[in-house]
Protein backbone atom coordinates (compact mmCIF):
# COMPACT_ATOMS: atom_id res chain seq x y z
CA UNK A 1 0.00 0.00 0.00
CA UNK A 2 1.12 3.41 -0.95
CA UNK A 3 1.98 4.52 2.69
CA UNK A 4 4.24 4.34 5.83
CA UNK A 5 4.15 5.32 9.46
CA UNK A 6 6.26 7.14 11.52
CA UNK A 7 8.44 4.75 13.79
CA UNK A 8 6.73 4.60 17.05
CA UNK A 9 6.14 2.59 20.06
CA UNK A 10 2.68 1.33 20.57
CA UNK A 11 0.01 -0.53 22.37
CA UNK A 12 -1.90 -2.90 20.06
CA UNK A 13 -5.55 -2.84 21.21
CA UNK A 14 -8.12 -5.65 20.01
CA UNK A 15 -10.42 -3.88 17.68
CA UNK A 16 -14.24 -4.69 18.20
CA UNK A 17 -15.98 -6.46 15.12
CA UNK A 18 -17.56 -3.77 13.67
CA UNK A 19 -14.21 -1.55 13.44
CA UNK A 20 -12.57 -4.68 12.09
CA UNK A 21 -15.12 -4.46 9.56
CA UNK A 22 -14.93 -1.15 8.72
CA UNK A 23 -10.79 -1.66 8.02
CA UNK A 24 -11.31 -4.65 5.99
CA UNK A 25 -13.58 -2.87 3.95
CA UNK A 26 -11.49 0.34 3.43
CA UNK A 27 -8.35 -1.91 2.60
CA UNK A 28 -10.30 -3.76 0.05
CA UNK A 29 -11.14 -0.42 -1.67
CA UNK A 30 -7.57 0.58 -1.77
CA UNK A 31 -6.54 -2.48 -3.00
CA UNK A 32 -9.13 -2.59 -5.99
CA UNK A 33 -8.33 1.33 -6.74
CA UNK A 34 -4.56 0.61 -6.20
CA UNK A 35 -4.44 -2.30 -8.83
CA UNK A 36 -6.69 -4.88 -10.80
CA UNK A 37 -7.65 -8.22 -8.34
CA UNK A 38 -6.14 -11.41 -9.41
CA UNK A 39 -7.80 -14.31 -9.72
CA UNK A 40 -7.27 -15.52 -5.89
CA UNK A 41 -8.94 -12.25 -4.38
CA UNK A 42 -11.48 -12.50 -6.95
CA UNK A 43 -11.89 -16.34 -5.89
CA UNK A 44 -12.22 -14.80 -2.25
CA UNK A 45 -14.85 -12.64 -3.81
CA UNK A 46 -16.64 -14.87 -4.73
CA UNK A 47 -17.11 -17.09 -1.82
CA UNK A 48 -17.91 -13.79 0.80
CA UNK A 49 -20.85 -14.47 2.82
CA UNK A 50 -23.92 -11.82 2.14
CA UNK A 51 -23.45 -9.09 4.08
CA UNK A 52 -25.96 -7.51 7.41
CA UNK A 53 -26.11 -4.04 7.96
CA UNK A 54 -28.87 -3.67 9.73
CA UNK A 55 -29.83 -0.32 11.41
CA UNK A 56 -28.33 1.64 9.15
CA UNK A 57 -31.48 2.35 6.84
CA UNK A 58 -31.37 2.80 2.86
CA UNK A 59 -27.91 3.56 3.34
CA UNK A 60 -27.20 0.35 4.74
CA UNK A 61 -29.69 -2.13 2.54
CA UNK A 62 -27.95 -0.11 -0.81
CA UNK A 63 -24.44 -1.28 0.65
CA UNK A 64 -26.33 -4.51 1.43
CA UNK A 65 -27.07 -4.96 -2.37
CA UNK A 66 -23.61 -3.60 -3.47
CA UNK A 67 -21.93 -5.92 -1.60
CA UNK A 68 -23.95 -8.43 -3.28
CA UNK A 69 -23.41 -7.80 -6.51
CA UNK A 70 -19.50 -7.22 -6.20
CA UNK A 71 -19.20 -10.85 -5.11
CA UNK A 72 -21.96 -11.86 -8.05
CA UNK A 73 -19.30 -10.09 -10.33
CA UNK A 74 -16.38 -11.56 -8.75
CA UNK A 75 -17.99 -15.22 -9.50
CA UNK A 76 -17.88 -14.76 -13.20
CA UNK A 77 -15.20 -12.35 -14.22
CA UNK A 78 -12.27 -13.28 -15.13
CA UNK A 79 -8.80 -11.56 -13.98
CA UNK A 80 -7.46 -10.89 -17.41
CA UNK A 81 -10.65 -8.76 -18.58
CA UNK A 82 -10.58 -7.01 -15.43
CA UNK A 83 -7.07 -6.54 -15.76
CA UNK A 84 -7.92 -4.46 -19.14
CA UNK A 85 -10.29 -2.43 -17.22
CA UNK A 86 -8.13 -1.54 -14.89
CA UNK A 87 -6.27 -0.62 -17.62
CA UNK A 88 -8.46 1.34 -19.50
CA UNK A 89 -9.62 3.36 -16.65
CA UNK A 90 -6.37 4.55 -14.90
CA UNK A 91 -3.25 3.57 -16.84
CA UNK A 92 -2.20 5.71 -20.27
CA UNK A 93 0.84 7.15 -21.70
CA UNK A 94 -0.63 10.08 -21.34
CA UNK A 95 -3.54 11.56 -19.79
CA UNK A 96 -5.21 8.33 -18.26
CA UNK A 97 -9.38 8.09 -18.58
CA UNK A 98 -9.77 8.83 -15.12
CA UNK A 99 -7.57 10.54 -12.43
CA UNK A 100 -8.70 9.12 -8.69
CA UNK A 101 -7.18 12.23 -6.85
CA UNK A 102 -8.50 14.83 -4.37
CA UNK A 103 -6.75 17.71 -5.84
CA UNK A 104 -8.06 16.95 -9.31
CA UNK A 105 -11.78 16.62 -8.45
CA UNK A 106 -11.39 19.37 -5.94
CA UNK A 107 -9.16 22.08 -8.52
CA UNK A 108 -9.02 20.00 -11.66
CA UNK A 109 -5.20 20.17 -10.98
CA UNK A 110 -3.17 17.24 -9.55
CA UNK A 111 -0.97 17.95 -6.78
CA UNK A 112 -2.53 21.11 -5.51
CA UNK A 113 -3.39 22.44 -2.42
CA UNK A 114 -6.03 19.85 -1.02
CA UNK A 115 -2.82 17.43 -1.21
CA UNK A 116 -0.50 20.20 0.47
CA UNK A 117 -3.27 20.13 3.24
CA UNK A 118 -3.78 16.27 3.02
CA UNK A 119 -0.05 16.05 3.59
CA UNK A 120 -0.19 18.72 6.90
CA UNK A 121 -2.44 16.26 8.82
CA UNK A 122 -0.85 13.18 7.46
CA UNK A 123 2.37 14.62 9.09
CA UNK A 124 0.69 15.03 12.26
CA UNK A 125 -0.54 11.66 12.45
CA UNK A 126 3.37 10.55 11.34
CA UNK A 127 2.22 9.16 8.47
CA UNK A 128 3.99 9.63 4.73
CA UNK A 129 3.90 7.74 1.37
CA UNK A 130 6.47 5.08 1.32
CA UNK A 131 9.24 5.21 -0.95
CA UNK A 132 9.01 4.20 -4.54
CA UNK A 133 5.19 4.71 -4.60
CA UNK A 134 4.13 6.78 -7.34
CA UNK A 135 0.91 7.52 -6.09
CA UNK A 136 0.21 10.72 -4.36
CA UNK A 137 -1.50 10.35 -1.22
CA UNK A 138 -4.49 12.10 -2.08
CA UNK A 139 -5.18 9.32 -4.52
CA UNK A 140 -8.33 7.08 -3.34
CA UNK A 141 -6.34 4.22 -2.83
CA UNK A 142 -4.13 5.90 -0.64
CA UNK A 143 -6.98 7.80 1.84
CA UNK A 144 -8.82 4.51 1.78
CA UNK A 145 -5.51 2.83 3.52
CA UNK A 146 -5.13 5.84 5.80
CA UNK A 147 -8.67 5.38 7.01
CA UNK A 148 -7.64 1.54 7.70
CA UNK A 149 -4.45 2.66 9.23
CA UNK A 150 -6.49 5.34 11.64
CA UNK A 151 -9.27 2.79 12.61
CA UNK A 152 -6.73 -0.58 12.98
CA UNK A 153 -3.29 0.97 13.61
CA UNK A 154 -0.66 -0.31 11.79
CA UNK A 155 3.46 -1.02 13.25
CA UNK A 156 4.97 2.65 14.25
CA UNK A 157 1.15 4.34 14.79
CA UNK A 158 -1.42 3.54 17.25
CA UNK A 159 -5.21 3.43 16.51
CA UNK A 160 -6.61 6.79 16.06
CA UNK A 161 -10.15 8.21 17.95
CA UNK A 162 -13.18 8.99 16.07
CA UNK A 163 -12.90 12.21 15.96
CA UNK A 164 -9.65 11.84 14.02
CA UNK A 165 -11.30 9.44 11.99
CA UNK A 166 -14.18 11.43 11.03
CA UNK A 167 -11.65 14.86 10.71
CA UNK A 168 -9.90 13.24 7.96
CA UNK A 169 -12.63 11.66 6.32
CA UNK A 170 -14.89 14.79 6.51
CA UNK A 171 -11.68 16.91 5.10
CA UNK A 172 -10.08 14.81 2.52
CA UNK A 173 -12.70 12.47 1.39
CA UNK A 174 -16.08 13.18 1.72
CA UNK A 175 -16.14 16.07 -0.42
CA UNK A 176 -15.46 14.38 -4.23
CA UNK A 177 -15.44 10.57 -3.50
CA UNK A 178 -18.61 10.63 -5.03
CA UNK A 179 -18.06 12.02 -8.22
CA UNK A 180 -15.06 10.06 -8.59
CA UNK A 181 -17.28 6.95 -7.49
CA UNK A 182 -19.72 8.10 -10.34
CA UNK A 183 -17.13 8.95 -12.78
CA UNK A 184 -15.78 5.15 -12.82
CA UNK A 185 -19.35 3.93 -13.10
CA UNK A 186 -20.06 5.95 -16.11
CA UNK A 187 -16.76 5.05 -17.68
CA UNK A 188 -16.63 3.31 -21.08
CA UNK A 189 -17.34 -0.31 -21.24
CA UNK A 190 -16.54 -1.26 -17.89
CA UNK A 191 -18.19 -4.00 -15.88
CA UNK A 192 -16.45 -5.10 -12.72
CA UNK A 193 -15.06 -1.73 -11.84
CA UNK A 194 -18.94 -0.45 -12.47
CA UNK A 195 -19.79 -2.53 -9.75
CA UNK A 196 -16.70 -2.42 -7.38
CA UNK A 197 -17.16 1.61 -7.97
CA UNK A 198 -20.77 1.11 -6.65
CA UNK A 199 -19.63 -0.88 -3.25
CA UNK A 200 -17.14 1.36 -2.40
CA UNK A 201 -19.65 3.99 -3.04
CA UNK A 202 -22.26 2.91 -0.85
CA UNK A 203 -19.73 1.84 2.11
CA UNK A 204 -18.42 5.76 1.86
CA UNK A 205 -22.01 6.77 2.62
CA UNK A 206 -22.72 4.46 5.03
CA UNK A 207 -19.54 6.32 6.59
CA UNK A 208 -20.09 9.47 6.18
CA UNK A 209 -23.70 8.94 7.81
CA UNK A 210 -22.35 7.49 10.59
CA UNK A 211 -19.81 10.38 11.41
CA UNK A 212 -22.55 12.66 10.69
CA UNK A 213 -24.43 11.35 13.75
CA UNK A 214 -21.40 10.34 15.64
CA UNK A 215 -20.69 12.75 18.52
CA UNK A 216 -17.75 13.09 20.80
CA UNK A 217 -18.99 11.67 24.35
CA UNK A 218 -18.19 15.44 25.88
CA UNK A 219 -20.05 16.61 23.61
CA UNK A 220 -22.73 18.72 24.89
CA UNK A 221 -24.70 17.22 22.37
CA UNK A 222 -23.76 13.96 22.69
CA UNK A 223 -26.23 11.70 23.68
Amino acid sequence: MPLETASLQTIALPLSEEDQARADFYALIARLMLAPPNAGLLAALAGAEPLRADGLGAEGRALEDAWLKLTQAASVMDADAVSEEFAALFISTGNPLLNPYASFYLTGHLNDVPLAELRQDLARLGIARARGVGEFEDHLAALCETMRVLIAGAPGIARQPLDEQKQLFVAHIQPWYAACLADIQAAGPVNFYRVAAAFAGAFLAVEALAFSLWQPADSPIAA
